[in-house]
């Protein structure tokens, strides 16, 4: 008898890195394929779609624009569904503008560190979705009286810790059939077909919680009389701590703050560099639990904060907020960092909350940054421009 083959062999088991294990060969695989926001976009209101976040498990399923799609709705209802584009045209159309955030980010600043997508702070961004709430095409199609939870199928297919499958997650009926948050099934992104990478022709969209439950490439959406064991729901996405625990399910989005880094970076540490004087600190500050309350910074390694200005979030409960603080820099080195709380007391910590998976570390951001003093300059370096050097007989 000839060797065996099975998908396990091709599909790793989930595993913590050693203590000096670096980023391996798959680790930089998936970053290569999912990348993140880079932070000085934090300035956009909207995350032009190119810069907005992007993590995919499996392919980006190719759909020409010609290509016919339909969206079924069955299981415990009373009038399955089959529905094409323009049918859910059709149907009343609302645009919601929500911050997606990924459950792994801040993963790779664990410790033992989790072997996946090595996300620092940038798996985050902001777009306006337009679509129609689900609530709608679940009334259409009548919900059974013994509903339990509403699966999503996308288009994407693959195996994973030796499990084929499509990508599946499920919501609880009262939140599929609920209007706050109001889930939508979205076909425009910023006012634009969705684009390949962020699940066109369709895909959910749940304000407040985490990427995962933001199904892409929707194909499929399914009522179920009982909970929905799928491996991305009761395997995946679960806080626990050792292998065995069933763990929590990860769900809403912790409270964050992030800050525009200031200045200019180095190219390979992107420590900052600042002049002397008056620096306008920036960033941005959600929650997909209550609603930012507090927005601190700390210019000393978080040993002591100080409250930044919180603009009113403009009727968009579900989106980012902007923040500002006035900040005096002088000659030496610094940590900056900020965090978030929100309405229900909920802050950030200052040491990230340890899990195997790795799923919602909203630890403290830390920039490094140095105020150059201007009056000295590396050999053969000139100053920055508009800044004048002492020395320089100008």
């Amino acid at each position: 008898m000839g060797p065996r083959h099975r998908l396990a062999d091709t599909s790793a088991p989930a595993r913590l890195a050693a203590p000096d294990e670096g980023i391996g060969r798959d680790e930089l695989a998936l970053a290569t394929r999912n990348h993140g926001l880079p932070l000085e976009a934090l300035r956009y209101d909207l995350t032009p779609p190119g810069l907005h976040y992007v993590l995919t498990h499996y392919d980006i399923p190719y759909v020409p624009d010609d290509t016919p799609w339909h969206l079924t709705l069955g299981g415990h209802v009373h009038r399955p569904l089959r529905l094409d584009l323009s049918d859910l045209r059709a149907f009343p159309q609302v645009t919601t503008r929500v911050t997606l955030e990924c459950a792994g980010n801040g993963r790779a600043f664990l410790a033992p560190r989790p072997v996946s997508q090595p996300w620092l702070l940038e798996a985050v961004g902001t777009a306006e979705w337009t679509g129609v709430p689900l609530r709608l095409l679940l009334a259409e199609a009548g919900v059974g009286a013994d509903a339990v939870d509403v699966v999503f199928t996308g288009a994407d297919h693959g195996v994973e810790r030796g499990v084929e499958q499509d990508y599946q997650r499920a919501l609880p009926v009262d939140v599929a059939t609920g209007d706050d948050p109001e889930v939508l099934v979205a076909y425009a992104m910023n006012g634009a077909p969705l684009p390949p990478q962020h699940g066109r022709p369709l895909r959910l969209v749940v304000p407040g919680w985490y990427g995962m439950a933001h199904v892409k490439w929707l194909r499929e959406i399914t009522v179920a009389d009982e909970p929905f064991r799928g491996f991305q729901q009761a395997v995946a996405y679960r806080l626990r701590r050792d292998p065995e625990d069933e763990g929590e399910p990860v769900t809403r989005i912790a409270p964050r703050a992030l800050l525009v880094p200031p200045g200019f970076p180095d190219f390979m540490s992107r420590a900052r560099v600042v002049p002397p004087g008056p620096v306008t600190l920036e960033g941005r500050a959600w929650s997909g639990r209550a609603p930012v309350a507090r927005v601190e910074v700390s210019t000393d390694a978080g040993r002591g904060w100080r409250e930044a200005g919180l603009e009113p979030d403009g009727g968009h409960r579900w989106a980012w907020r902007r923040w500002r603080y006035g900040w005096t820099a002088l000659p030496g080195e610094y940590v900056l960092s900020a965090r978030a709380t929100d309405a229900e007391g909920r802050t950030q910590p200052l040491e990230p909350p340890w899990n195997r998976g790795g799923f919602a570390n909203n630890l403290v951001q830390r920039v490094p940054v140095l105020c150059a003093d201007t009056r000295t300059a590396a050999p053969g370096a000139d100053a920055h421009p508009g800044w004048t050097r002492a020395d320089s007989g100008r």
